[in-house]
């Protein structure tokens, strides 16, 4: 092995946490990547990794060496693929992540599509709504909606995330339809997440903030399972509408105070801070970007309210 694949290791292993764990990335035997670190600290004559029973943290050296070989490795790829000859193909396997919900209803045709355009790429999707350690757990990217909080990760916005006061027509004709935001408190209320109490924000014509926080009879971890509920009668619910809209073009949910603006999201792809971020992952995030579009499709049910 030559030096920038064992450097690539050594990044691989500091990466990962751990040699054990990126052993498990690279579907190589723990034994073997421990030996070629041990290589390649004999060939540099300096410890990297100063390993106990306990933990393995990286030396002064260590450190110095990793922050290097991230931009040469990062450069030494770039370079090949601007440098290369051969036509342009996006191939390997893409590692990603993204929410449960938005990816089974809106990526699995969009990477049908993508696949389709490339046969030779290959993924392994990661769809739940954990927060992954896109670094730890060797993932190239991932789709997340809401603020952003961690400074390792870069991001290119997707899409907006716009959510809808909602309800059956038969639940309102049956309890009636509220008009007013106090009105909401006497109604039975389907909370996404297992806190006490939600507490809802509307957006009046002026721009003033109006909070109100209802009581849950239902509360569940999964947006399609409260849809489900809301379309047989058993009350109001706050969705994304990225998993309502279907409901709301076929009329079995309509919005509830529609006058009142909700407070937004974005969805984003995310992936790792000054990294090189490959050809099948920059190409995916244009594909992403342009299916979605600044107004994304399933926003459509606004043209029918407005």
């Amino acid at each position: 092995m030559g030096q920038l694949e064992d450097m690539a290791l050594f990044v691989r292993i500091v990466d990962a946490g751990s040699i054990t764990k990126a052993a498990e990335q690279l579907g190589m035997a723990k034994s073997v990547v421990s030996r070629r670190l041990k290589e390649l600290e004999t060939r540099l004559d300096s410890q990297l990794i100063s390993r106990s029973t306990r933990k393995s943290n990286l030396t002064e050296a260590g450190e110095l060496y990793y922050q290097r070989a991230g931009i040469i490795l990062n450069d030494v790829e770039e370079l090949n693929e601007l440098t290369s000859g051969a036509p342009s193909r996006i191939e390997g396997t893409l590692r990603m992540t993204a929410p449960l919900s938005f990816g089974l209803l809106h990526l699995s045709d969009l990477l049908h599509d993508y696949a389709t355009q490339h046969p030779n790429l290959g993924f392994e999707l990661d769809f739940s709504d954990r927060h992954v350690d896109l670094i730890e757990e060797g993932y190239e990217l991932a789709i997340r909606i809401g603020e952003l909080q961690d400074s390792s990760y870069q991001a290119k916005r997707l899409a907006l995330i716009r959510f809808v006061l909602c309800a059956s027509p038969a639940y309102l004709e049956r309890k009636g339809t509220p008009t007013t935001i106090e009105e909401l408190s006497n109604h039975a209320y389907l909370q996404y997440g297992l806190n006490k109490n939600d507490t809802l924000e509307l957006i009046d014509s002026k721009g003033k903030k109006h909070p109100i926080t209802l009581e849950s009879n239902i509360k569940a971890t999964n947006g399609e399972f409260l849809v489900h509920m809301a379309t047989k009668g058993h009350g109001i619910t706050l969705m994304p509408t990225f998993i309502a809209y279907q409901k709301l073009l076929s009329g079995e949910l309509v919005p509830v105070l529609p006058e009142y603006q909700l407070p937004t999201l974005n969805a984003y792809a995310v992936y790792p801070k000054n990294r090189f971020l490959s050809q099948r992952c920059r190409h995916l995030i244009d594909f992403i970007t342009a299916r979605f579009g600044d107004e994304p499709y399933w926003d459509s049910y606004l043209s029918l309210t407005t």
